[in-house]
């Protein structure tokens, strides 16, 4: 049984990967942490209790960062035009959720789960790295005591999706994932080289929804102002890119990854850009020495990660 702590910010494919998480049989979810980034905290920790609520999810929710790891940093924009105004589409989401929010900050949640859990939970972060980098320079040595940390985001052999250079998460907060990657505890990336191949039509979709009824319902309406950003972008259908960070934990031989410790670019003209030093690569002495050696996804099986996806979010199984 995998335990897992869900780092995110609902965020329409944030949902989707959340009720696979849920679903999981083999997946036993013990938190959900929020931070900023398709919405202001305020909502998308809002948005993590209503789906909670909606899908009978047990796991607390903690509210974690509404600032970058390094406040100085100029604020961004929402991207209302993606996920809608409320981050989850735009559907009718009541202002208030009646559940309790964990008392905790979200970077103490994460530290103190952990220790108490020591070397069997993994951390599955979907947005912005803020709530990480921020247990991380708080109680450094919490990191050992982690089994795996799985990242949505970075761009390594093709072009961000924010700037040539940067991919929205690592953007968002490049100072906090640049600490998390050069951390002390495994990291694997499945940024857009993957997730961009990655494509969930509206068919499917919609026939998703009619064999899974009212949970799977309730996905596909939030979804459908997604699937209209993309349309100009990938035709039919949507990028799941936050899914496949959740099936990596489950089924890691539908993913080619590469071995090497990875940087960020903090600053300047390709700000928030992902950049690996392959191991076995010679490169004279330079600032990515020293660091341990990560796992970036270079390639996946997009149809198998779907068909996967599917299984999992109507039948709750995991073939």
């Amino acid at each position: 049984m995998h335990k897992v702590i869900f780092d995110t910010d609902p965020g329409v494919d944030d949902a989707m990967a959340l009720l696979f998480l849920h679903r999981h049989p083999e997946i036993d979810l013990i938190g959900i942490t929020t931070v900023f980034g398709n919405a202001p905290i305020e909502i998308t920790t809002r948005n993590a209790l209503f789906l909670k609520q909606q899908w009978g999810i047990s796991a607390p929710v903690a509210k974690g960062a509404n600032v970058t790891f390094d406040p100085s940093r100029p604020e961004g924009h929402w991207p209302t035009f993606i996920h809608g105004e409320n981050g989850l589409g735009d559907i009718d989401i009541p202002e208030t959720i009646d559940l309790p929010v964990d008392p905790r900050p979200a970077h103490h949640f994460l530290i103190e789960t952990v220790k108490a859990n020591p070397g069997e939970v993994t951390i599955i972060a979907v947005g912005r790295m803020t709530n990480l980098a921020l247990a991380l320079r708080e109680d450094p040595d919490f990191a050992a005591l982690v089994k795996d940390v799985i990242i949505m985001g970075g761009a390594f052999d093709i072009n961000g999706n924010v700037s040539p250079a940067a991919e929205a998460n690592i953007h968002g907060d490049p100072e906090a994932a640049d600490l998390v990657f050069t951390a002390p505890w495994r990291v694997t990336i499945v940024g857009l080289d993957v997730t961009t191949k990655t494509v969930m039509t509206s068919k499917f979709m919609d026939d998703m929804a009619k064999a899974g009824g009212k949970p799977v319902q309730l996905l596909s309406d939030l979804s459908q102002f997604y699937i209209e950003f993309y349309k100009v972008r990938t035709g039919d259908g949507m990028v799941v890119h936050d899914s496949c960070a959740c099936v990596y934990l489950v089924a890691p031989e539908l993913f080619e990854t590469r071995s090497g410790p990875v940087r960020v670019v903090c600053g300047g003209l390709a700000d928030g850009a992902t950049i690996q030093k392959p191991d076995g690569r010679g490169f004279p002495p330079g600032n990515w020495d020293g660091h341990p050696s990560q796992l970036v996804c270079t390639d996946i099986k997009p149809d198998a990660v779907l068909s996967l996806i599917r299984s999992v979010i109507v039948d709750g199984k995991h073939a």
